[in-house]
């Protein structure tokens, strides 16, 4: 899937401009790497409902700037703090020959088929929703599958345990290990003080 939406260059910049672009429907933004950062208006309600959507957070996207196409991935966002506007998009130019660092989101299933939940009582508790990835641009998934039909209670999924696709490989850093905890399945909270409650309540 291709997603494509229209930018133009912008020929005035600072504070005042860019208050005058997002009153006239605008957002101001840069597209930067491989060559001279440009700085850049786009529709706002245009990308405001792309934004919306989750591909385009994990995705090659396709830029027209001025009539002239570019790969480019989105880098950041600002919104503004209580109104729905946003109010600034940093893009990257990405080339299609080099591999590029990116989050891609995680899809959770069968979490109602799981020993640890389905016999156990468990309820499953997603400490991840995405993972960090490297690949070249064509290999790029939508999102991960994430299988939870064979977990069991107590039990986690880590990193490690998901299945990739081709030319996709984790880019783990920091705290986020291979080892990392991506979803659990556990006993609820109430559960086990209700538990606790009743073997209280047999001993007396």
């Amino acid at each position: 899937m291709t997603i494509t939406f229209n930018a133009t260059t912008r020929k005035t910049q600072g504070t005042g401009a860019s208050r005058r672009l997002r009153k006239a429907g605008f957002i101001p933004g840069v597209v930067y790497g491989s060559g001279e950062a440009v700085m850049i208006e786009l529709n706002h309600n245009e990308l405001y409902y792309k934004l919306r959507s989750e591909a385009f957070h994990a995705s090659v996207l396709t830029m027209n700037l001025d009539g002239t196409e570019q790969a480019v991935q989105l880098r950041a966002f600002v919104n503004h703090p209580f109104r729905q506007q946003v109010q600034h998009l940093d893009f990257q130019r990405v080339d299609v020959s080099k591999k590029i660092h990116i989050k891609v989101p995680l899809h959770f299933i069968n979490a109602d088929i799981a020993p640890g939940v389905k016999t156990g009582g468990g309820k499953i508790s997603h400490v991840m929703i995405d993972a960090d990835v490297t690949c070249l641009p064509a290999d790029l998934p939508t999102f991960i599958e994430v299988d939870l039909s064979g977990l069991e209670l107590g039990h986690s999924i880590h990193l490690s345990d998901l299945t990739l696709p081709a030319g996709v490989e984790l880019a783990a850093h920091g705290t986020h290990t291979t080892e990392a905890v991506v979803a659990t399945v556990h006993v609820p909270r109430g559960a086990v003080e209700a538990a606790a409650d009743v073997a209280v309540a047999a001993k007396k």
